[in-house]
């Protein structure tokens, strides 16, 4: 046997419940395993907020599930891989995918990639799409906090995420287009038994129109009689609308690759092989009768166990052999317990990892975990930053100043800040609707060269960047400081050929988990090219933007350039922001 360190025992495209679980269960088996992922890890359920009927689990939200798989995957050593996967070369013994940071060798391919919410067709849902029209309960529910909402579909989403909008709308008006859910029994019952919920079946919503201040009325038919109605709220004032109306498999990829439905969901046999020998689809998009986490784990362990035996052959067939996951947090541990058993003459006891020896210091706003990762982020980065604040005398303008307080503190010197302004305003008197607002309080990521001098990067965030959208901020960090996440090489040229200024504005809130993708993405672009500026605003603090610009859906994108003037929403990759950008 021959080792081949360029090659993989799997490649797993998709970095959902079903991809994280076969990762689990391969890099266990000590298979080299990579998980690839074009999104955030987690996959679709990162945006449930309760997840409540997950065997073993009382109750948690999707990312914090999600989050747990993932740990998991990589402390018995699994690979992961933030990169687009473009087309598969499937003949052979060894078998390529095309990724966009490279190709990848390998002798079996799992295929999670999941669905993505349907647009349903109504007139107006793409003009009001942000604006009215929503997809996600918990990024976008708040919005519509004192307001009426419709909720079209009649499917466990539509069911569970009516239930959560109760939490916000004064009441929800739930159109399901058949003659009753098609969801079980016990999801449906809390919808009907809500107050503030009231069904119509058999009814299809048709169209929307808006007014000023946000949608005033929708087109409704009632397909038992064929009349058409016209809703307003009983306030008379606007309303939103969630669309819940199922998904669509994301397998545009796997055309003339696999075999497909008539809907374009993989067709599989029993133990979840494709027609094609090596390659296996677990999850969403495959042909199946319930679409749930728990369906999608199953799934992902299946396949595992399948990919493992024909991983095997293959090694066996061409004399090749991956390098093996040696050295993961699990098997350093599993090798600490039997030398301590051996030291002392009696069986294997539970001990610490490595990073667990001493006790860790909790903090204000970073416990122990946290601390473990802003850990190794400040141990790779090459340069230095200083976080200037701009301050004002309200209480979140003293949390931004604790927080990165705190988080200077922790950089081991990587990190300086100092106060450029600090004033007993409320930080209200800016213009909204100026280029990348002066809104208080908020802090720029600035670069200290060799001499200290400080240069600002045109990265900024105001209000405090926790919640969601602490991620992004420690990676806009990295990205500042060097040397920062890679992109493929034609995304990079793409980055640095932009040569006109270019202001990036992203409306968010610290609930939405979409958001912090654009803002990661945007942010990205700005740390290599200075000719861009990105900054990030907490809408919960600055509702003057959210009128501004009629925000009702996060993320909201304004980008300004050449004089003129783009808005945007939803979830943005770096390509698809320099697509916006127009480079």
């Amino acid at each position: 046997m021959t080792e081949d360190k360029n090659l993989y025992d799997v490649v797993i495209i998709g970095g959902g419940p079903a991809g994280l679980s076969a990762g689990l269960y391969l890099a266990r088996a000590r298979y080299r395993t990579l998980i690839l992922e074009k999104d955030d890890f987690g996959g679709q359920i990162t945006i449930t907020a309760d997840v409540v009927n997950y065997p073993g689990v009382a109750s948690t939200d999707g990312r914090k599930l999600t989050e747990t798989m993932r740990q998991q995957a990589q402390n018995f050593g699994a690979e992961f891989m933030s990169a687009e996967a473009t087309g598969i070369e499937a003949q052979g013994d060894i078998k390529v995918v095309h990724t966009s940071r490279g190709d990848l060798r390998t002798f079996g391919i799992l295929i999670a990639t999941g669905a993505s919410p349907r647009k349903i067709g109504f007139q107006g849902e793409q003009e009001y799409a942000g604006r009215g029209v929503a997809y996600c309960a918990t990024c976008d529910g708040e919005f519509f906090t004192g307001r009426e909402v419709l909720v079209v579909g009649g499917g466990f989403a539509a069911a569970e995420e009516s239930v959560f909008l109760t939490k916000y709308a004064t009441k929800v008006t739930l159109l399901v287009r058949e003659e009753d859910f098609t969801c079980d029994a016990a999801v449906a019952d809390e919808a009907r038994d809500n107050d503030k919920i009231e069904i119509h079946y058999s009814t299809e919503l048709k169209g929307v129109s808006a007014g000023p201040g946000g949608l005033v009325e929708a087109t409704i038919l009632d397909r038992k009689s064929g009349q058409t109605t016209t809703w307003k709220p009983q306030d008379g004032g606007t309303f939103g609308v969630f669309v819940f109306a199922g998904y669509v498999p994301q397998t545009g990829m796997l055309k003339g690759v696999v075999d497909l439905d008539d809907h374009g969901y993989v067709l599989t046999h029993d133990y979840l092989e494709t027609s094609v020998p090596g390659i296996y689809a677990a999850g969403d998009l495959r042909v199946k009768n319930l679409r749930q986490v728990i369906t999608a784990t199953s799934d992902g362990a299946v396949a595992a166990v399948e990919l493992e035996r024909y991983a095997s052959n293959m090694s066996d067939k061409t004399g090749l052999v991956p390098p093996r996951p040696e050295d993961s947090p699990y098997a350093r541990s599993e090798r600490q317990a039997e030398n301590s058993a051996l030291a002392s003459g009696t069986s294997p006891a539970p001990v610490a990892q490595e990073h667990d020896q001493a006790p860790a210091k909790t903090s204000g706003f970073f416990g122990p975990d946290i601390r473990k990762q802003l850990d190794m982020v400040f141990g790779k980065m090459t340069g230095k930053l200083e976080l200037a604040l701009d301050l004002d005398g309200s209480q979140v303008s003293k949390e931004l100043e604790a927080f990165v307080d705190e988080l200077v503190g922790l950089s081991d010197g990587k990190l300086t800040s100092r106060v450029d302004s600090r004033t007993d305003e409320d930080g209200k008197d800016y213009d909204p609707a100026g280029d990348l607002p002066d809104a208080r309080p908020s802090v720029r990521i600035c670069r200290v060269d060799d001499q200290g001098v400080s240069q600002p990067t045109g990265l900024a965030f105001h209000g405090v960047p926790s919640g969601h959208e602490f991620n992004s901020f420690v990676l806009a960090l990295y990205n500042a400081a060097g040397p920062g996440q890679q992109v493929d090489q034609p995304t990079s040229d793409r980055i640095d050929a932009i040569k006109d200024q270019v202001d990036v504005m992203m409306l968010v809130s610290l609930t939405c988990t979409m958001c912090p993708t654009t803002v990661l993405s945007a942010q990205r672009v700005a740390a290599q090219n200075g000719k861009v500026r990105a900054e990030a605003y907490d809408l919960a603090h600055f509702p003057e933007l959210k009128d501004q610009y009629q925000v009702m859906s996060v993320p909201c994108i304004v980008i300004r350039k050449d004089g003129q003037e783009t808005v945007e929403f939803g979830k943005k990759s770096v390509p698809e922001m320099l697509d916006l950008i127009g480079a």
